[in-house]
């Protein structure tokens, strides 16, 4: 068996590869342009991918290629139709970052809510010293317990986060399709109406596709916290740099449209704003989440080639 692991770069320098190794003649690149598609893929019978674009233009001449292991869990990168033509099968790795995502989530609300960067830079900057005030207070800060927490999506993640927030005394709503689970349900727009925090744990799809709009944001609280750690295009991302530059809104997100985003992307204004979190798509990545990720692909493809049906998409 052949492997190309097509961006290896994704995965991080300090996972150890060899459960994936093991398997069959194994082929290693740090990225992959879909112009190096091709040359890349060769004749191997896997490919392992995190973000490339897997269709018909990138896929066309890997003639020999049997399956795609997605490094991740979402698999909106990956034309389903033309898998199915091809007769090519489609693996993800559900639930390995749960942890991870809920913990970066947690993370970037909290920071916000308690403005923790403007309380540091006090003391850096020597103002703390030369105040002579024990203590400063401003900006205004308010105990999460007072907050209502709204979770768009109830899979793992999202129940994840609505459990550490409830434990950290938040009134917690979920926003989902199924009547399931111990916590109440609230439809989107009365969750941006009335949550002081809102997250983003849903896939990307045409439904979901924009799903935090410009009259959605314009309804939500002011100085309500806003992250995402779901995808980027789930947001306006023009309306939301808009009511982040404004004050609206305090904004905490780890992924992005387009990844890197350009010079010409709107959270270029506001990414130094005190009210804005940006990080560089690093929620999902925590040490543990990635060993676990790389050992689900390598019994992905192990049970693939058995004729057994793990994780399969496709």
């Amino acid at each position: 068996m052949k492997i190309a692991i097509l961006d290896k770069a994704t995965l991080g320098e300090d996972i150890d590869l060899s459960a994936i190794r093991a398997l069959g003649e194994t082929y290693e690149h740090q990225g992959t342009s879909p112009e190096e598609m091709t040359e890349h893929i060769g004749d191997a019978d896997v490919i392992v991918v995190n973000k490339i674009k897997c269709n018909e233009s990138t896929l066309e001449n890997a003639k020999n290629l049997k399956l795609i292991c997605v490094a991740a869990t979402g698999y909106d990168n990956v034309d389903l139709e033309y898998c199915k033509s091809k007769g090519i099968g489609l693996c993800n790795v559900p639930g390995y970052s749960t942890d991870s995502v809920a913990q970066v989530t947690v993370a970037m609300a909290m920071n916000l809510a308690t403005h923790i960067p403007e309380y540091t830079r006090f003391v850096s900057s020597g103002r703390y010293t030369m105040g002579g005030v024990a203590n400063c207070l401003v900006p205004v800060f308010h105990e999460m317990s007072a907050m209502k927490w709204g979770v768009v999506g109830g899979g793992g993640i999202g129940t994840k986060v609505a459990e550490i927030a409830r434990a950290i005394g938040c009134d917690v709503v979920v926003c989902r399709r199924k009547q399931e689970g111990d916590f109440p349900l609230a439809d989107i727009d009365t969750l941006c109406r009335e949550c002081d925090i809102i997250s983003l744990h849903v896939p990307l799809s045409e439904k979901t596709r924009n799903l935090i709009n410009r009259e959605r944001i314009e309804s939500m609280k002011q100085g309500a916290i806003l992250v995402n750690t779901a995808r980027g295009a789930v947001c306006d991302e023009k309306a939301v740099a808009e009511a982040a530059r404004m004050g609206k809104i305090m904004f905490g997100c780890d992924v992005y449209s387009v990844e890197p985003f350009g010079k010409e992307h709107p959270f270029n204004e506001i990414m130094n704003l005190d009210n804005v979190c940006l990080s560089p798509h690093m929620a999902w990545g925590a040490f543990e989440s990635r060993m676990r990720c790389v050992k689900i692909i390598s019994d992905n493809i192990r049970c693939y080639f058995e004729g057994a049906a793990q994780n399969r998409i496709v």
